[in-house]
């Protein structure tokens, strides 16, 4: 089992930053880590994925080149610094986990690719 506990999320204003952390606990190695981001009245979308094995990173086309996902060397705790931050990417921000190794890096930013779930973070851009 894998617990997981997201932080920093807040209020900013549009063109600001943030960053995201997720703190990841349990027995289980982790494979690989993302975060997604639902909005009220919107389905859940990936946002950025890391992969434990090589650091493989993903983006969804919306946050290319504004956000950026890291790992740290233990490969428990994932950051998101999310930069220009937009009104549109207000959301809550979730953090996602898996143990598989056999991961499918094509299904990085879907939701099939992770078991484990946070509650999430709320985040809040202003124009």
């Amino acid at each position: 089992q894998v617990q997981l506990v997201e932080s920093g999320g807040g209020s900013v204003q549009a063109g600001g930053s943030l960053r995201l952390s997720c703190a990841a606990s349990g027995d289980s190695n982790i494979s690989n880590m993302g975060w997604f981001r639902q909005a009220p009245g919107k389905e859940r979308e990936g946002v950025a994925a890391i992969y434990s094995d090589g650091g493989s990173t993903y983006y969804a086309d919306s946050v290319k080149g504004r956000f950026t996902i890291t790992q740290d060397s233990a490969k428990k705790r994932v950051y998101l610094q999310m930069n220009r931050l937009k009104p549109e990417d207000t959301a809550m921000y979730i953090c996602a986990a898996d143990s598989s190794t056999a991961g499918v890096h094509s299904l990085a930013l879907t939701e099939y690719e992770y078991t484990y779930w946070g509650q999430g973070t709320q985040v809040t851009v202003s124009s």
